[in-house]
């Protein structure tokens, strides 16, 4: 009797606990948007241009828009090693496609054609109809790039991908799906420290890789095709 009277109590104990915490709201999330000390805008002034048309790029009220022709980049006026990054991009129309490279190489930007990209590690910027997209062209449902954030190295940059990872290898795919379509706005948060890349979408870590080689170099925006605004483009450059 008593020991039924105990399992009693614990059932009703264990159920109140329950309900309780249950009824606790969620903790927030963690949302580094550039904003504290250290941080500083990236402006006109910090970049130059690469293998784009004069107007490819252009700068005013706080966006900074490309119109995705050519397909080039235009890149920081100075290397980098460590550092955090905040973006704020949306892509124009559907099935847009665009990047930041991180740590590019300088001789593969030197005399770079238009219609071609640096060696570097890519965080790419791809809207979801880029996979209706694709799929219309080939028959083939992807299953080498997703719409939600890969990291990936191009080139000569090499790169040791976190999981889940692309069937060649390469690519560090989300762990979640977390960005928004055209033209809704996203927003990357980008950690770059002693060779190790995470991506942050819309506010959760989601990819990356480690043991990138080189560890510096240039940042780079990319035009690919269509046209993709940016904003509140900050960064932190860390020892």
């Amino acid at each position: 009797m008593l020991k039924t009277a105990l399992n009693l109590s614990l059932c009703c104990f264990l159920a109140l606990f329950t309900q309780i915490h249950a009824e606790e709201p969620a903790l927030p999330r963690a949302f580094l948007d550039g904003i504290g000390p250290g941080w500083r805008d990236l402006t006109e002034d910090d970049f130059e241009h690469v293998n784009c048309d004069p107007d490819t790029w252009s700068w005013k009220d706080g966006i900074t828009h490309c119109t995705g022709s050519p397909v080039g980049v235009i890149k920081s006026k100075k290397q980098y090693t460590n550092l955090e990054l905040s973006l704020q991009w949306r892509h124009l129309k559907p099935a847009g496609n665009s990047g930041v490279f991180l740590w590019g190489i300088e001789k593969s930007l030197t005399g770079l054609k238009p219609n071609a990209l640096p060696h570097g590690i890519e965080v790419q910027i791809l809207d979801h109809g880029y996979t209706e997209k694709y799929v219309q062209q080939t028959g083939k449902q992807p299953d080498w790039f997703t719409t939600n954030g890969d990291v990936f190295p191009v080139g000569e940059a090499k790169m040791k991908p976190f999981p889940p990872i692309s069937p060649n290898g390469d690519r560090s795919f989300p762990t979640k799906n977390l960005s928004k379509g055209s033209p809704e706005w996203n927003h990357y948060y980008i950690r770059a420290v002693n060779g190790e890349v995470r991506l942050w979408v819309n506010g959760e870590e989601v990819s990356g890789g480690t043991a990138c080689t080189p560890a510096s170099g240039y940042l780079c925006l990319e035009s690919e095709g269509s046209p993709v605004e940016f904003r509140n483009l900050r960064i932190r450059e860390l020892p």
